[in-house]
């Protein structure tokens, strides 16, 4: 009876050594796919005053949705506003002087012309010893002043346009400078950071918000070069989120390292860390983005899947892609 016992523990041992070998060797669901964990990001754009001066206003908070021209601040003008006026001043007077100008240029030309005639008259008279040659040199150097005086009107003349181009150009940068002073957003997205509050002085280039571009979305993921080199830029992709695990995210390689690079500490383990990795880009489909672009958020974590091998076929997990009606990312 022993003996039966022990053959039937034997033939269970070896059916479930079988089994379980069989088991664990079967292949992965994920196999011929990439995968590394990472977070979603969103390319993030800073709205800066080129001028430096004092905020008058600020018409968004942090996390409202704001559109592309969508004028976002503004800063204090009054002290560009009269300089505008100064400078409208200035151009008006340069228009005044240019016309003086044009005037004793005229004026020159027409004793030029007076000057002409009688070095003409009095050259006839000479040639009949008429009047005495000091007369006919006399109206000769007067000729020659005349032409002078004319070349000096129009040299000033000249200037007086230069002027009132120079005038012009002062208002308009001075209206440039006004109308940046305005400071409007260059992207359709949702503010992530208020900086500064009104009444605040700050300096050329100073940050006033931070914009979120929406449909720029993506997550940054280290892979082993074994990997890395069946990945291709445009390989398709999914991302699965925490937040969402049974909801995957299309989405295609737009970015693959030149160089590899240690992974950070926050991505891999200790021991995946000593292994060179290099650094994969993986965009979501910006269409996908725009239908959902309320519910768009930055800094969840997930895992990002990558096809080796463009005929495989996606696992049954990684088949379930987010539309119009499950999307909730």
């Amino acid at each position: 009876m022993k003996k039966i016992i022990y053959s039937l523990l034997i033939v269970s041992a070896v059916i479930i050594l079988i089994f379980a070998y069989h088991y664990l060797n079967k292949p992965s669901a994920t196999e011929g796919f990439a995968s590394g964990n990472g977070r979603i990001e969103s390319t993030q754009v800073d709205i800066s005053s080129k001028l430096s001066g004092r905020v008058e206003e600020i018409m968004a908070e942090e996390g409202d949705m704001v559109s592309k021209d969508e004028i976002l601040a503004r800063l204090d003008t009054k002290a560009l506003e009269a300089s505008l006026m100064q400078a409208q001043a200035q151009v008006e007077q340069a228009r005044q002087n240019e016309k003086y100008a044009q005037a004793i240029v005229e004026e020159r030309e027409s004793g030029l012309a007076h000057a002409l005639k009688n070095l003409e008259r009095s050259e006839s008279l000479y040639v009949d010893k008429n009047i005495p040659l000091a007369t006919l040199q006399q109206d000769r150097t007067t000729v020659e002043r005349s032409k002078a005086g004319v070349d000096a009107a129009k040299a000033q003349a000249t200037s007086a346009k230069a002027a009132i181009k120079a005038a012009q150009a002062q208002v308009e940068t001075i209206k440039v400078n006004i109308e940046d002073s305005i400071l409007k957003s260059p992207i359709d997205g949702r503010v992530l950071y208020r900086l500064v509050e009104p009444g605040e002085v700050i300096g050329s280039g100073g940050k006033v918000l931070s914009v979120l571009k929406l449909t720029d979305v993506f997550m940054t993921v280290f892979l082993p070069t074994s990997e890395v080199g069946l990945i291709n830029i445009g390989s398709e992709a999914r991302i699965v989120l925490d937040a969402l695990p049974n909801i995957a995210i299309s989405a295609k390689v737009t970015f693959i390292s030149p160089e590899a690079q240690f992974t950070p500490k926050e991505i891999e383990t200790a021991n995946e860390r000593e292994k060179l990795m290099f650094r994969i880009k993986v965009k979501i489909d910006a269409e996908l983005l725009l239908k959902h672009i309320q519910k768009v958020k930055t800094g969840l974590p997930g895992v990002a899947y990558i096809q080796l091998n463009s005929s495989s076929p996606w696992p049954d997990f990684l088949d379930n892609l987010a539309d119009s009606k499950s999307s909730d990312k």
